[in-house]
C-alpha cells in the first residue's frame, strides 16, 4: 500500500466514531450544489474519452479506460432528470460502493467539507429529484443536496434479485437467537431480516444509531447485559443522528456495552471504509448486497456463542 494511500486513510478516519461525514461537492449546471459520501469516491478526473458497450444498459452515456480499468459511466444529470441550466459535464467522479466501480459525470467539483450527521435533515416530499436525495444540509449558507448514487445506480441498471436457499441453523440451547438490527433503509431492513428468518432466528429492527445505543442503554439500565440478548448487532453505516462507526464507538466506550459484537453491513466497500472500520472496533464487515456471504458471517458468529 503507498505513502500517499495511507496519508489519506489516516486523515479520513480522523472523523470515524464523532458522527461527522466528508462530502465530496459538485455541480450539475452552474447553480445548485450536490454531495456525495467521499467515502464512495476514488478520484475525480476531468472527462475522458468515452466509448459504448453492448452490454451497458440504455441509461449509461457509455464506459471509460480508466488506468486500464473499463468503468462504465452515468451522466448524473440526465440519470436524475436535473435540467435547467445543466452545462456539459466535464468531470468524471469515480465511485466504489455496492461491491462495484462506476463513474458519474458531473459539470464541475468544489471541494471536500465535513458536515455534522445532526445537521442532515430529510429532503421534503416534492420535485422530480427528491427520490435521489438522502438529504440535504448547509455549508456556510449553500443549500446542499445528497444524492443518493446507490438508487440512481440501481434505477439505471436493475439487477434481478436471486433466490438463495439458506438452511435454518442448528442452535444449541441457551444461545441467543435475537439480532439487533440497524438501518435507515427499510427495503435493507427487510433483507436483513429475511436472511435472519431463513437461518431462524429473531430480529429488532430500528432505523437509527442513536436509537440503537440509546436501547442498548435501556436494556443495561434495567439490570441485563444486552449481550445477553442480542447475538449481535447489525449495522449499516450511514445513518441519520448517528451513523454506524459512532454506534461503534459508543458501545465500545460504555462498560456495559463493550462486549457486544458489531457486525458493519454497508454499501461503502473501498479500501478506506475497512480501515474505518478497523478503527472504530467492529468485529466484522460486510459489504451490501450478498445475502449469502451475511448469512455466513451470522452463522459463524452463532457457532462462535455455541
Amino acid at each position: 500500500m503507498s505513502r500517499d494511500l495511507l496519508d489519506r486513510i489516516d486523515q479520513r478516519t480522523r472523523l470515524a466514531g464523532h458522527n461527522r461525514l466528508a462530502l465530496l461537492l459538485f455541480r450539475l449546471g452552474s447553480r445548485q450544489l450536490f454531495g456525495v459520501n467521499v467515502f464512495k469516491v476514488q478520484e475525480v478526473l476531468p472527462r475522458p474519452a468515452l466509448f459504448r458497450l453492448p452490454q451497458l444498459p440504455a441509461a449509461f452515456a457509455g464506459a471509460a479506460d480508466v488506468r486500464g480499468r473499463t468503468v462504465p459511466v452515468l451522466d448524473l444529470a440526465r440519470a436524475i432528470g436535473h435540467g435547467g441550466d445543466s452545462d456539459e459535464p466535464r468531470y468524471l467522479v469515480v465511485t466504489e460502493f455496492n461491491r462495484s466501480v462506476q463513474g458519474f459525470l458531473v459539470s464541475g467539483v468544489e471541494r471536500i467539507v465535513n458536515v455534522g450527521v445532526e445537521d442532515i435533515q430529510p429532503p421534503p416530499e416534492l420535485g422530480n429529484e427528491i427520490h435521489y436525495l438522502t438529504g440535504m444540509t448547509r455549508h456556510h449558507g449553500e443549500l446542499i443536496q445528497l444524492i443518493d448514487v446507490e438508487s440512481v445506480l440501481a434505477e439505471s441498471a436493475p439487477r434481478e434479485s436471486e433466490t438463495l436457499a439458506i438452511a435454518p441453523l442448528a442452535v444449541p440451547p441457551g444461545v441467543q437467537r435475537e439480532v439487533l438490527v440497524v438501518d435507515d433503509s427499510r427495503v435493507a431492513r427487510n433483507r436483513i431480516r429475511w436472511v435472519l428468518e431463513q437461518l431462524g432466528l429473531g430480529a429488532t429492527l430500528l432505523s437509527d444509531g442513536r436509537q440503537a445505543l440509546e436501547h442498548l442503554q435501556a436494556i443495561a439500565q434495567g439490570g441485563m447485559r444486552p449481550c445477553d440478548r442480542y447475538a449481535m448487532v447489525i449495522s449499516d453505516i450511514e445513518m441519520p443522528a448517528m451513523d454506524g462507526y459512532t454506534l461503534t464507538t459508543e458501545i465500545r466506550r460504555d462498560p456495559a456495552l463493550k462486549d457486544m459484537f458489531v457486525l458493519l453491513h454497508t454499501s461503502l466497500s473501498g479500501v478506506f471504509n475497512r480501515a474505518m472500520v478497523e478503527r472504530v472496533g467492529a468485529d466484522d464487515f460486510v459489504p451490501k448486497y450478498s445475502e449469502r456471504e451475511l448469512a455466513d458471517r451470522i452463522a459463524a458468529r452463532i457457532a462462535a456463542l455455541a
